[in-house]
């Protein structure tokens, strides 16, 4: 059934544009250092930094009794075959038993999850792992029968199932359902396409274990001459410093590994692809791209128009190359060379403490509510906040989970950007949150389309406070870079991503051979046109597509673009409009998967499927852009 089948493929919202940072400082306690001068070991860290799992199962042997429970009840859903269409009361038991089923292993699987991305070195929680994510393949394939037998039942007759009170909250539940009708086989197939689940998913979980666990960095000498192992998070902590040596060197040996495994992520790459055009062309779809935004009804135009609207649109960017070549005063502007902060007099660091009480301050404007909320989260554990070994990189927060809190991964290196990380991910953690404690089954989860939306609006409201709140000219520019750099990062740079999966999964469609010197050449060619004449794209850079793991998740990272589009205006509507934007905001991140993603944005004033707001965005990045050159000529 879709609620199930689908449930846990958006509950993990990851942040890539601002995926790693992290420098040392010894202003806090607590290091990304451990004793022994490599990464810390969790023993190392104070409890108040670290998850506490106990709010999912107080022990080990807790989850072991729910996972075996559970298991035990699987079968139970056979006993339904052949009688969903009989009346309403056996629709809704069905319903409910699948609830239950459903809320259940959400807890086990978010559980089991949290435990492997602690430590992927560890391979009695990849075990762990493994096994609930077999029940779900196994869950997959009992229930495999349900969609054709509700799709066969007659409208009428389920038009008077629905409005039997049992059953009135499932009205639109039916109606997206039934939307799949032209995609959904015979139970014969539908069984087989169930059991493609692994096959699909094995390419994620090889690229993640051989990127977070297995790969091999080299070392480099920093800008002290010390020797120093690089790491995901050590080399964006090497890309803002203002050596441009060391970032040169940092920037070469991440990729090493990349490049000598190119054949290898090459094919895997591919081959996550093809298991893609497999499912989009054996349930009836035209392409992948298709298929992909279909599973939350996105017309397809939103992407086209995404994608041709930057495109058109293209100037803001090479303007910031072309000024941050001259800020610099570097002959060649080198990929390497975007992140460095053209004003380090101004550079922060921000301890958790700092960074948990500048979130609070910023996002006041979303009500006292809202504040409570995230405070309550912030002093009851629910962030992981250092890197560690075996630790999966990055940053996430999980989705609802009935009857407990989302979770949020951290890699903090005590820069402005882990700061704007964390209120990122904290959107995602109060729109779970507001969602869960709202919404019940099936609609206790919400649309991926929107769900980038409540973290960047975080992301918007902190850059205003700081801006309004920087103490000199120079603390002012280098917060309008940041505002740029989120234009860069959300806007051009996940559209540029969405650009080259799209043409890529378009070039297997058709048939063609795609190679690592054609990903090399595609990926290349797309940065040299997004960044302008001004940029000189690295053999490296050329090479860097296998770093972006959101390739696997199979046209997702447009929603970053077109979310930051929504987010600016909906805090610019709480800004000036006050309560009554807050109270409809508030109704958005209850809203759950209770209505379509485009609709639930048009009630809050943004139409994704028109130019204004992506021309909004372009036109603020170019006012940012005169008023930062204008300040810097006053200098």
């Amino acid at each position: 059934m879709r609620q199930f089948l689908n449930k846990f493929t958006g509950v993990v919202l990851a942040l890539s544009f601002f995926m790693f940072s992290a420098n040392d400082t010894e202003a806090s306690k607590t290091k990304n250092k451990g004793d022994d001068g490599g990464l810390m070991k969790r023993s190392e860290i104070e409890a108040k930094y670290v998850w506490n799992l106990e709010d999912l199962f107080k022990t080990p042997a807790d989850w072991e009794k729910e996972y075996k429970a559970l298991d035990a009840s699987k079968d139970k859903f056979k006993d339904f075959e052949g009688k969903l269409g009989q009346s309403a009361d056996m629709l809704a038991k069905y319903f409910e038993m699948e609830k239950d089923f459903s809320e259940r292993f959400e807890r086990l699987r978010v559980y089991a999850s949290l435990a492997k991305d602690l430590n992927q070195k560890d391979n009695k929680n990849q075990a762990q792992y493994d096994r609930i994510m077999n029940l779900y393949n196994q869950m997959a394939s009992n229930i495999s029968f349900v969609r054709p037998e509700l799709l066969a039942i007659p409208k009428a007759k389920l038009k008077g199932y629905l409005a039997d009170p049992k059953l009135q909250a499932f009205t639109h539940y039916f109606d997206n359902m039934l939307r799949f009708k032209e995609h959904t086989l015979p139970k014969p197939e539908e069984k087989i396409m169930s059991y493609a689940g692994p096959v699909e998913s094995a390419f994620m979980k090889t690229y993640s274990l051989w990127a977070n666990a297995d790969i091999q960095f080299p070392s480099v000498e920093d800008e002290n001459g010390e020797n120093v192992k690089m790491s995901h998070a050590r080399y964006y902590s090497a890309m803002y410093s203002t050596n441009r040596e060391f970032r040169e060197r940092a920037y070469q040996a991440i990729y090493i590994p990349f490049m000598n495994n190119i054949n290898f992520l090459t094919s895997n790459y591919v081959g996550s692809i093809q298991a893609k055009i497999f499912r989009a062309k054996s349930r009836g779809y035209e392409n992948t791209l298709e298929a992909a935004l279909d599973k939350n009804n996105i017309p397809v135009e939103v992407y086209h128009n995404l994608v041709n609207t930057v495109n058109e649109n293209l100037e803001p960017l090479h303007r910031w190359g072309k000024l941050k070549k001259k800020v610099l005063k570097v002959e060649e502007l080198h990929p390497y060379d975007t992140y460095v902060t053209l004003f380090p007099s101004t550079e922060k660091k921000y301890t958790p403490e700092e960074a948990m009480d500048l979130c609070l301050k910023a996002l006041k404007p979303l009500g006292e509510d809202y504040i409570t909320k995230l405070k309550f989260a912030f002093d009851n554990r629910w962030v992981d906040f250092y890197e560690t070994d075996g630790k999966r990189s990055g940053a996430y927060s999980t989705g609802p989970v009935k009857g407990a809190h989302p979770y949020v991964l951290m890699n903090w290196g005590y820069t402005l950007n882990d700061v704007f990380t964390l209120a990122h991910e904290m959107g995602h953690n109060m729109h779970s949150f507001y969602t869960q404690k709202t919404q019940n089954f099936p609609y206790s989860d919400y649309p991926i389309f929107v769900a980038e939306v409540a973290s960047i609006t975080n992301e918007v409201l902190l850059l205003n406070y700081l801006i309004d709140h920087a103490e000199t000219k120079e603390e002012k520019m280098a917060l309008i870079e940041t505002a740029l750099n989120n234009i860069k990062g959300t806007f051009y740079r996940q559209t540029r991503f969405a650009e080259f999966e799209m043409v890529v999964q378009s070039e297997l469609e058709k048939g063609n051979a795609v190679t690592p010197d054609k990903l090399a050449e595609t990926f290349g060619n797309m940065y040299q046109k997004y960044w302008g004449d001004d940029m000189f794209v690295d053999e490296e850079e050329r090479n860097s597509w296998p770093r972006i793991h959101h390739f696997y998740y199979d046209f997702y990272v447009y929603q970053y673009a077109t979310s930051l589009c929504a987010a600016e205006a909906i805090a610019a509507k709480i800004l000036n409009e006050g309560q009554p934007a807050v109270d409809k905001y508030l109704n958005f991140l209850k809203s759950g998967n209770s209505k379509y993603a485009i609709p639930t944005l048009m009630e809050a004033g943004v139409d994704m499927r028109t130019k204004e707001p992506i021309l909004a965005v372009i036109a603020k990045a170019n006012r940012l852009l005169d008023e930062l050159e204008k300040l810097i000529a006053e200098k």
